[in-house]
C-alpha cells in the first residue's frame, strides 16, 4: 500500500477507533462535542432500558457525585417547571391570618370548607368565626361557653336558622314593646279635655283681648332722662398699679408696660371719650342730631348678632332686607363694639336696635368679661358705653327703642337692668318675658311694653327661619361644626359675610318646613299663639292680671317638668330595663358594674323630678292665687346632691359607653337598634344625657318670672327668693365645670396644632383671640418711621390667652387637586403680658397697619392686611395686658 493511501485513511481511523472509547480530546473542541453527545446519546439509551430500581440508583449516584452549584442548578429546574409539594396554608401560617382569611366566607362556604379537613374543621368552628355572625342578627347564646369549649356559636347559629328564630309582629310587641303603643281609654279621655280646656282658654283670650285693648307706658322711662354726651371717666390707674408690685425692678417693667399703652395715639369718638387706635378719617363719621321728618325713613333698623350664639349663622340669613346686621366676637372690647356699630351705621341714627346675645333673665353676656347685670351696669366703662349706645338710636318721641333678645322680662333683676338703662340712655328698652322654656324660645313669647303692633322679633327677622332656629338651635349648632371647618379656609376672608349667608340658605332650602316645625308640643303650641297674637295690626297689648300671670307661669313649669321626666324615662325604659332582663336571663349584654355605671345617677335623678313632679301636680289641682309653690322647689333644691352625684361622674358615663360600643359587639348591636328611633324622639343615649344640665336654666326662668308676678307681700315670696339662690348656685356649678372642660380641650386642640408646642395646661388660663399678622423686617431703623422701609419676611400667628402672648410661624400647604389648603404652625416664642411692650408704627406710604411687639428676648414689627383688624386686635390686647397687671 502507498503512502499516498496510508494517510488518507489516517482520520477515518482515528475516528473509528474512538467511538467507544474512553479518551476525550479536549485539544480538538469540535471532536469533544461530538463525541460527548454520543456518549449522552448512548447513556440516555441506557437509562430507557433499565428499571425504575435502576434508574433510581443511577440518580442517586449521579447526585452524589454532583457539586453544590450543581444541585442548586437542579433545585431550581425543578421549581421553575413543577410544583415541588403541595401545602396546606392552614397548617404553615399563624393561626390569626388563617382565621381572617375564613372571616370573609359566608356560613354556607364555613361549612363546606369544614369538610376538606381536621385542621380547616377545627378553624371554621371558632367562636370568632360565628359570633359576628350571630350578633348581626340579634342572636345571643344563652349560656357562657367553657375556656375549652368551641362550635358553640356555630351550633347556635345552625339552631338559630333551623328553626326560624324570628318573632312576629304580637311577638314581638309582648317583649320589646311597640313603636307607637295605644293609649288607655282614660289617658285618651284625659288628653282630649287638655286640648279642649286649652283651645277654649285661646278663645276667651282672643275674646278679651278685643274688648280691653289699651296702650300701656312702661313706668321705668317717667324719669329724668340723662345726657348722652358724657366726659372721658377712665383715667390712667398707674400709680395705684405700680403699688401692687414688690421690688422696683417689675414696678419699673410695669410701669414701661403701662406707658407703652398709654402713649398709643387716641381717637375722639361721637360722645366726646378716647378709644384705640387712631383711624383715617374715612372712617370717622358724626351722628346727625338735628334730623327732621324726611331723614326718618333713612333711619335704618340695626341688629348686633353675636357669635357665641348657637348656629348664629341661621340667624344671619333670617335678617329681613333692609336691616343692617352686625356679627360680632364674643371675645372683643367695648370700644371695639362700638367701632363696629359706628362704622357700620355710617353716620347715621337707627330707628330701632336689636341685640342678639347669650344671657339669662338677670344679666346678658354681652361680651367676654362683661356680663351686663345691675351690680355692674355702673361702672364707669360699661356706663360709658351704653350712653355712646343710646346716642346711635333715635330717641323715644322719635318711636326708637333697643331691644334685648334675652328674657330679661321674665325677673326682676332684669327689669331693673332695663329700667336703669331707660333711665340713663332716655332710649326705650325693652326684653321678652322668657316664659315659654326651651332652646331660645324666650324670643317668642311676649315682650315687655311692646307697643309697635307686633314683636320686635319681626321688627328684624323673617319669622318662619327664627323660630325654626329656635326650635333647634342645639342641634344646628353640632351640625355646622364641621361645616364651618370646610368653609373657613375658602372663605376666611369673607367668613362672617359670604359663607354664613351660604350656610343658612342652604340650610332653609334643603329643609322643608313641614318637617322641622315641632307643633306637637304644649310649649310649642303656646309659641304659635303668641306668634299670632305679635302678628296683629294693634297699637294695645293685653294686660293680665297679676295673678293670672303667676298661675300661667306655674302651669307652664308643670308642663316643661313632665317633659323633662319622661325623657328621663326613655332612658330607664328604652335602655336600662332591657339591659338589666337580658343580665338576669343570663343572656348578659353588659356586665352589672357597667350597667351601674352608666344609669345609677340618672335614675336616682328620675325618682328625685318624679317626686318633684308628682308634689306639683298635687297644688296645681287645687290651684289658686293664695297658694305657694316655692316651698316644694326649696324642698326640691336640698336634694341636688343626687345631680351632683351624676355630674362628678358624667365624664366616665360617656367613656364607659364609647368602651363599651367598641369592645362588645353586642351592646354596639343594642344601640344601633334603639338608637334614633320614634320611642327615643330622634336621639341617641348620650344626646339624652344632656338633658340634666340644661334643665337649670329653665328652672331658673320659670322661678323668676313667678317671682316677679308674685306680690312683695305674698307668702311665697321669700321661699322663691331661697330657691332662686338655691338653683342659681347649682347652675354656676354646673357651667364652671362646663367651661373648665371646654378650657381644657381647647387648650389640647392648640397644643395639638402648633409643632414645638410646650405645655398650655395652666389653673385659669384660657385663650382670648387669635390674629394672623405678617412680620417685618426694617431695613434701616436710624431713619425716621415715615421713611423706613419694611420687607415681609414671614407669617405669623399671635395666640393671646389671659395671661400670655404665644407667637408661632404660620405656613400654608396645598393638596393636588383638592382646593382646600392646610395650615401648619410653628412654635416660636411666648410672652408673659406683664413683660410686653406695644408701640404703634404711623401709616405712610410704605407701610401701613403696622405695630411692634417687644419682650424680654424677642422683638417682632407686625402689620394686618386692614385696619379693621389692626384696631380690634391691638383694643384686645391692650385691655387683656391691664386685666393681666390688675391680678
Amino acid at each position: 500500500m502507498s503512502a499516498e493511501d496510508s494517510s488518507w485513511r489516517t482520520p477515518e481511523m482515528e475516528n473509528f477507533h474512538t467511538r467507544f472509547s474512553a479518551w476525550t480530546p479536549f485539544s480538538n473542541k469540535s471532536l469533544n462535542r461530538q463525541l460527548f453527545q454520543e456518549r449522552v446519546a448512548l447513556t440516555s439509551h441506557w437509562f430507557d432500558l433499565w428499571t425504575n430500581k435502576q434508574r433510581q440508583e443511577f440518580l442517586f449516584a449521579i447526585f452524589l457525585r454532583c457539586t453544590k452549584s450543581q444541585l442548586r442548578f437542579v433545585q431550581d429546574w425543578f421549581s421553575e417547571r413543577m410544583q415541588v409539594a403541595k401545602v396546606d396554608f392552614s397548617t404553615v401560617l399563624p393561626r390569626f391570618i388563617s382565621l381572617y382569611i375564613f372571616s370573609f366566607l359566608s356560613p354556607k362556604d364555613l361549612c363546606a370548607a369544614a369538610q376538606v379537613s381536621w385542621p380547616w374543621k377545627f378553624l371554621t368552628e371558632q367562636d370568632c368565626l360565628w359570633m359576628p355572625k350571630c350578633v348581626k342578627f340579634g342572636w345571643f347564646l344563652p349560656y357562657t361557653p367553657t375556656d375549652n369549649e368551641y362550635g358553640a356559636w356555630k351550633r347556635h347559629y345552625v339552631a338559630c336558622v333551623s328553626h326560624l328564630d324570628w318573632l312576629t309582629p304580637r311577638e314581638a310587641a309582648a317583649i320589646y314593646g311597640t313603636l307607637n303603643e295605644p293609649k288607655t281609654e282614660d289617658e285618651e279621655l284625659l288628653e282630649r279635655q287638655r286640648e279642649k280646656c286649652l283651645r277654649k282658654r285661646i278663645w276667651e283670650e282672643i275674646a278679651l283681648r278685643n274688648k280691653e285693648l289699651f296702650k300701656v307706658r312702661p313706668p321705668w322711662v317717667s324719669g329724668t332722662c340723662c345726657s348722652s354726651v358724657l366726659k372721658p371717666r377712665r383715667q390712667p390707674r398707674l400709680s395705684q398699679t405700680v403699688r401692687e408690685r414688690v421690688g422696683s425692678h417689675e414696678a419699673l417693667e410695669k410701669q414701661l408696660v403701662l406707658t407703652s399703652l398709654e402713649i398709643l395715639p387716641k381717637r375722639s369718638n361721637i360722645s366726646g371719650s378716647h378709644s384705640y387706635p387712631l383711624l383715617s378719617k374715612k372712617y370717622w363719621h358724626g351722628v346727625h342730631k338735628n334730623d327732621d321728618s324726611s331723614s326718618y325713613a333713612l333711619r335704618p333698623h340695626f341688629i348686633l348678632i353675636s357669635s357665641r350664639i348657637p348656629a348664629y349663622e341661621m340667624v344671619v340669613e333670617s335678617v329681613k332686607a333692609g336691616v343692617v346686621s352686625v356679627v360680632y366676637e364674643h371675645s372683643v372690647t367695648l370700644e371695639s363694639l362700638l367701632y363696629l356699630i359706628e362704622k357700620a351705621l355710617d353716620g347715621r341714627k337707627a330707628q330701632s336696635m336689636g341685640i342678639f346675645s347669650d344671657g339669662d333673665s338677670r344679666e346678658i353676656n354681652l361680651l367676654q368679661g362683661y356680663k351686663i347685670g345691675v351690680k355692674n351696669l355702673l361702672r364707669p366703662e360699661v356706663r360709658d358705653f351704653w350712653e355712646k349706645l343710646g346716642s346711635y338710636v333715635a330717641t323715644e318721641e322719635e318711636g326708637g327703642h333697643v331691644d334685648f333678645f334675652v328674657p330679661l322680662g321674665a325677673s326682676e333683676a332684669g327689669t331693673e337692668v332695663l329700667s336703669q338703662l331707660s333711665q340713663l340712655t332716655g332710649t326705650f328698652f325693652t326684653a321678652p318675658t322668657g316664659i315659654a322654656t326651651g332652646s331660645y324660645q324666650h324670643i317668642l313669647s311676649d315682650w315687655l311694653g311692646s307697643q309697635w303692633g307686633k314683636a320686635p322679633s319681626s321688627i328684624y327677622f323673617c319669622e318662619a327661619k327664627l323660630q325654626t332656629w329656635s326650635s333647634f338651635a342645639d342641634f344646628l349648632e353640632e351640625t355646622l361644626k364641621t361645616v364651618r371647618k370646610q368653609l373657613y379656609p375658602l372663605f376666611k376672608e369673607l367668613q362672617k359675610s359670604i359663607s354664613g349667608r351660604m350656610i343658612g340658605q342652604f340650610m332653609f332650602d334643603t329643609m322643608g318646613m313641614t318637617n322641622i316645625l315641632n307643633n306637637q308640643e304644649t310649649a310649642q303650641a303656646l309659641a304659635d299663639r303668641l306668634m299670632e297674637l305679635s302678628k296683629e295690626d294693634s297699637e294695645r297689648i293685653l294686660q293680665k292680671d297679676s295673678a293670672e300671670k303667676r298661675t300661667r307661669v306655674v302651669r307652664e313649669l308643670l308642663q316643661s317638668e313632665r317633659k323633662y321626666v319622661q325623657m328621663l324615662e326613655i332612658v330607664r325604659d328604652v335602655y336600662f330595663a332591657p339591659l338589666k332582663a337580658a343580665l338576669s336571663s343570663n343572656r348578659a349584654i353588659l356586665s352589672a358594674a357597667n350597667i351601674q355605671i352608666l344609669f345609677s345617677d340618672i335614675l336616682q335623678i328620675l325618682s328625685l323630678n318624679r317626686q318633684f313632679l308628682d308634689n306639683l301636680r298635687d297644688r296645681l289641682q287645687e290651684w289658686s292665687p293664695a297658694h305657694c309653690v316655692g316651698e316644694i322647689v326649696t324642698k326640691f333644691g336640698s336634694q341636688l346632691n343626687t345631680y351632683t352625684n351624676f355630674f362628678n361622674n358624667y365624664p366616665v358615663i360617656l367613656k364607659t359607653i364609647e368602651k363599651c360600643r367598641e369592645m362588645i359587639p353586642a351592646f354596639r348591636t343594642f344601640l344601633k337598634r334603639h338608637d334614633k328611633t320614634i320611642v327615643t324622639k330622634m336621639l341617641s343615649l348620650p344626646e339624652l344625657l344632656l338633658y340634666p344640665s340644661r334643665r337649670f336654666e329653665e328652672y331658673l326662668n320659670l322661678l323668676y318670672a313667678v317671682r316677679l308676678h308674685t306680690p312683695a307681700e305674698h307668702v311665697d315670696r321669700g321661699d322663691l327668693t331661697t330657691a332662686i339662690d338655691q338653683i342659681k348656685k347649682y347652675k354656676s356649678y354646673i357651667d364652671q365645670m362646663k367651661q373648665n372642660i371646654n378650657m381644657k380641650d381647647h387648650l389640647s386642640d392648640i397644643q395639638r396644632i402648633i409643632w414645638g408646642c410646650p405645655t398650655l395646661s395652666e389653673v385659669n388660663r384660657y385663650l382670648i383671640r387669635v390674629q394672623d399678622v405678617a412680620q417685618l423686617h426694617c431695613c434701616d431703623e436710624e431713619i425716621s418711621f415715615s421713611l423706613r422701609l419694611y420687607e415681609h419676611i414671614h407669617d405669623l400667628s399671635l395666640f393671646l390667652f389671659n395671661d400670655a402672648l404665644l407667637v408661632s410661624s404660620r405656613g400654608t400647604s396645598h393638596t393636588p387637586f383638592e382646593r382646600t389648603s392646610k395650615t401648619t404652625y410653628q412654635f416660636i416664642a411666648s410672652v408673659a403680658l406683664h413683660r410686653l411692650l406695644i408701640e404703634n408704627i404711623p401709616d405712610s406710604k410704605y407701610v401701613k397697619n403696622a405695630f411692634i411687639l417687644q419682650g424680654p428676648k424677642y422683638k417682632w414689627i407686625c402689620a394686618t392686611e386692614v385696619e379693621d383688624e389692626k384696631f380690634l386686635w391691638l383694643s384686645v390686647l391692650r385691655n387683656a395686658i391691664k386685666s393681666s397687671m390688675e391680678k
